[in-house]
């Protein structure tokens, strides 16, 4: 199935992103920025037990889902940045946090060449690709129906000391 596949070890350390998006009804809109924000709560995010970032949320726009991923409400949200200072680790970053913001719609029943992100990337870190599995051992992890991510996946796992024989 051909999937929209971001790396987000080449997204995540860009500057200032210069990505375009054909979404039709916001054509001012950086789609990549929802996208990272989605990828990074499923993929990067310690899930914190008692998660600093929701609870510093005044206006409870975020909220831990039941499966431990975090989802932001954008209609609550002010981008106040207070999640963004709280969160330990930085895995919230304020550049995909904007006040106004559209969701990506994976430009699904595109027929005619590649989307605008894919050909306005200058690192190339977003293609379309045919992935029929995730790949644990190359990093590649789908995220929802038509996204799928490189990046190293935090787990609780890993991060347990090893056990002395």
């Amino acid at each position: 199935m051909k999937r929209l596949f971001v790396d987000l070890e080449i997204c995540n350390r860009c500057g200032d992103c210069q990505v375009s998006c054909d979404y039709f009804y916001h054509p001012q809109n950086n789609g990549i920025a929802s996208l990272r924000e989605y990828a990074t709560f499923a993929t990067i995010c310690r899930h914190c037990e008692q998660a600093p970032c929701v609870n510093s949320c005044y206006h409870n726009a975020l909220e831990r889902q039941p499966d431990g991923h975090l989802k932001r409400y954008k209609m609550r949200c002010t981008s106040c940045k207070s999640c963004t200072v709280a969160c330990p680790f930085g895995v919230i970053f304020q550049d995909f946090i904007p006040y106004l913001d559209s969701r990506c719609d994976y430009c699904v029943g595109l027929t005619a060449g590649a989307p605008k992100c894919v050909t306005t990337c200058p690192e190339k870190a977003i293609e379309v690709r045919d992935i029929g599995e995730e790949d644990l051992e190359s990093d590649i992890y789908f995220v929802g129906e038509h996204l799928a991510v490189h990046t190293r996946k935090w787990s609780r796992e890993d991060m347990q000391p090893l056990k002395k024989k």
